[in-house]
Formats: structure tokens, sequence, C-alpha cells
């Protein structure tokens, strides 16, 4: 172990060795890290710290223990405590004491530092892919069912006539805000922390200008002790995690509703689905409720790491250790969420005759009711009130509006004519045909925006 190295003359106890080694969970940096190491290695050797020779044996002594690790042959080693002193110690058994220059001009605290950001970058690209890839499956649903009409809730309770497609479109708005927020992130993650140090900068004429073209970031950090004791980024990703995996609860909570026996509004293909260990004619919708389950655990991972970072004293301390494992957790689980919901969404089949059934039943049409009245003069709160009333009377004598007579109506209003007769639910959602409303040129709009959006990112734009 490191801890043996210079003042100390006793190992670690063993359980010190064990509780303190990260190597469980930080080898999955060694790309980063094995790149960011070339890229240090060429750089030491374009500003003649260390001879091109040197430089090409390192670099070919990295490049094979990359082929290692890939390949499953290398032995990670606990008691060296972490994925870089496990990378130095092999390159100095293969390449011998020149491997022992890497390390010129860097520290372990910078060297994580970039580790973390390189990872949470192609975290970042990922999770934007992703996201487009559902919301592509989101328009798409509401594409094909762009004339299916449902009735809208609020506390779950029917409110008011919408087009599903509409409804949808709510969640892709949602998940553009999530893309804005990873887009958003990335700017501050991608910034070059390599030139630190520990925490004081390097003693050495090094070029980090050349190290952030290398390794393809387009800003250098600022100061030395932000860039060490920093973790902002990883707090951002898994922060804007979260909010992405509240959308998905959201429509994973509504998507057990609707396929459920009392709802039925949509068919879950089987493959998004599991049956009862004891009941024959169950399916249920396990996807769907695991998406709701871990998005708990994603919320977790921040609130562990805000906890942690809150009362760390400048510069670098050991607890910050505890911002990997929760952070490559996040990352699997969003990135694996995002997948298999795409499939799920893809797959599912709309039942459009239980949703028009839906929509025609009940008194959800008591809101352009009270429209009308407005219409012929009467003011909203006194209209408000006499169709609330009107609402209580129908429900006593058992009828729908369409079951009223005109006399039944006027009872209420002299203001009710014929033509109240003519509200219905196509009526209702044609009605609605302002920006960002329900109604059907309105929602052709929104359809079309969407799928630009979506266009333009696979464009580059």
């Amino acid at each position: 172990m490191s801890h043996i190295r210079g003042r100390f003359q006793k190992a670690a106890d063993k359980s010190v060795a064990e509780y303190t080694a990260s190597i469980p969970f930080d080898w999955r940096l060694y790309p980063y890290d094995i790149a960011g190491s070339i890229a240090h290695a060429r750089m030491l050797a374009k500003q003649g710290i260390i001879s091109e020779k040197e430089a090409e044996t390192i670099t070919g002594g990295l490049a094979s223990i990359r082929d290692e690790i890939e390949q499953g042959k290398f032995q990670f080693k606990p008691e060296l405590e972490d994925i870089h002193m496990n990378i130095e110690a092999r390159l100095i058994e293969k390449v011998g004491e020149v491997g022992g220059k890497l390390h010129t001009a860097r520290s372990r605290n910078d060297q994580v530092a970039l580790d973390l950001r390189l990872l949470a970058k192609e975290a970042i690209s990922k999770a934007l892919l992703k996201l487009r890839e559902f919301q592509q499956a989101v328009v798409g649903l509401a594409e094909a069912n762009k004339g299916v009409v449902m009735p809208g809730y609020t506390h779950l309770q029917p409110a008011q006539p919408v087009l599903l497609a509409h409804h949808l479109l709510a969640y892709f708005e949602m998940l553009q805000r999530d893309a804005d927020r990873f887009s958003d992130c990335l700017k501050r993650t991608d910034v070059m922390p390599l030139g630190s140090g520990a925490l004081a900068g390097v003693a050495y004429n090094i070029d980090r200008e050349f190290l952030a073209r290398e390794l393809g970031f387009s800003q250098l950090s600022q100061n030395s002790i932000d860039a060490v004791s920093d973790r902002d980024f990883v707090v951002e990703y898994e922060a804007a995690a979260s909010l992405c995996l509240m959308h998905l609860s959201r429509l994973a909570e509504e998507i057990i509703l609707w396929s459920s026996a009392e709802f039925n509004f949509i068919e879950l293909d089987d493959a998004y689905a599991t049956g009862s260990s004891i009941m024959p004619q169950k399916k249920n919708p396990d996807v769907a409720e695991l998406v709701r389950g871990k998005t708990g655990r994603v919320y977790g991972k921040l609130i562990a790491l805000l906890t942690t970072m809150k009362g760390l004293p400048l510069a670098y301390n050991r607890d910050m250790q505890e911002d990997k494992e929760g952070f490559f957790d996040t990352v699997d689980t969003l990135l694996s969420t995002l997948g298999v919901f795409t499939g799920m969404i893809k797959t599912l089949r709309v039942k459009a005759e239980n949703t028009g059934q839906a929509v025609e039943q009940g008194y959800i049409l008591a809101t352009d009711l009270a429209d009308y009245l407005v219409k012929k003069g009467e003011p909203f709160r006194t209209a408000h009130d006499i169709v609330g009333r009107l609402v209580s009377y129908a429900m006593e004598k058992g009828k729908s509006f369409n079951d009223l007579s005109l006399a039944e109506y006027k009872g209420f209003s002299p203001l009710f004519g014929e033509d109240v007769y003519s509200i219905t639910v196509e009526s209702s959602i044609v009605a609605r045909d302002v920006i960002g409303g329900t109604a059907p040129m309105q929602v052709e709009r929104a359809l079309d925006n969407a799928w630009k959006k979506i266009g333009d990112f696979k464009d580059g734009k």
C-alpha cells in the first residue's frame, strides 16, 4: 500500500486496508484513467520533462494494460487501494522504473477529478441520446393515437376531455427540460482539472492547453484548490437524473393505472409485463413499478452526496471517495431505465374504445356548460354555481346532461337554449384552440414542433 511509503514504518491494519480500498468500484474508471495517463505522458515528453522514448514506453505499457483489463486478464489488487495505483503498479511491472516517471507533475487528487469528469461527460452524452430515443417513442405513440380522446384528470378525478396525444406530449415537454438540464450540466463538467496537483498546482512547466485538446475538454479549471475538491458536476448529474426519473415515475404511475382493469385504457406488451406465481390471470406492470421504485433509489444517491460534501473544508478529503458508488449507480439506473421504458412505450397498445367510453361518462362537460352561459352574458362565478346545482340535480335524477330536457335546463337558467345539446366531447376539445391547448390543430402543431426538436438533435443542432 502507499501507506507504507515514506514516513510510515508499518503496514495498515488489514481491516483498514479493506475499509479504505476503492478498487471494488472505482475499477470502472480504468479507460478514463488510462486515457488521461497517455495524454499526460505525451505532454511530459512534449515539454521535455521526460524523453520521447520514455513517453513511448509508458504509453505502450498503458495501452497493453488497457488490453489486459478489457480481456479480463488484469489482476486488481485491493491492497493497492484504487484504480490509479493498480494501473501504475502494473505499469512499473511491465516497463520497469521508467513507469514511475508517469506520476511526475500529477497527484491522485487531480487524476481522479479528471477521470470522473471524463466519465461524467460520456454519461451525459449517453443520457441525452437515451432521452431523445425515449422522446421519439412518446411522440410516436402520440402521433399514432392523435385522434384518441380520453378524460383529463385533476386529483385523479375526471376533469375535462383531452386528446391522448396532448396528454403524452406533456411528457415530451418534461423530457425536453431534462435534456436541457443535462446539456447545461455538460458545460460545467467539460472543465479539465489535470495540472492542479494535490491542491496548489504543480512545479513543472506543463502544457495544460495541450492536455485539454488531447482529452477533448473545452475549458481549463482556473483554481487548483477548487479543481480537486469540486464535485458539483456529479451533484448536478444526480440532480438532473433525479428530476428525469421523477418524470418517468409519473408516467410509470399512469401506465400502472391505465393498464388496470378499472381503467383498461392500454394493454402492455407481454415482453414488458410479468405474471403471478399463484394467480394465473394476472398481468402485472412490473417494469413500470420498478421505474417508480428505482426513482427513490436515485434520490438517495443525490442526498447522500450533498450530505457528504456539505461539511468538507478545502481541499481534498477522503470522504470524497464516497462520491463514486452512488454516481455510478445513478448513471447505470438512469440509462437502463430510459432504455427499458422506451421499449415499453413502443410496444404498448392504446384501447381507444375504452378511453372514448370513459370520457362520455359522468359530467366531464360541466365546464363547457359554464362557458356556454358565460358566452350568453352570465358572469363566470354565477355560471359555475348554476352548473354545480345542475350537476347535483342530474345526479339525483340519475341522468346525464344529454338526458335532461330543455325545460329542466331552463329551470336553472333561462339562458339555456336548444343549442346546449351541441356541446359534446368533440366540441369541448375543439374549443381549446389556444397555444398549448388540446384542440386538434394545436396538437398537430405541437407534434410538428416535437418532431422538429428530435430531428434537430439528430442533426447536431
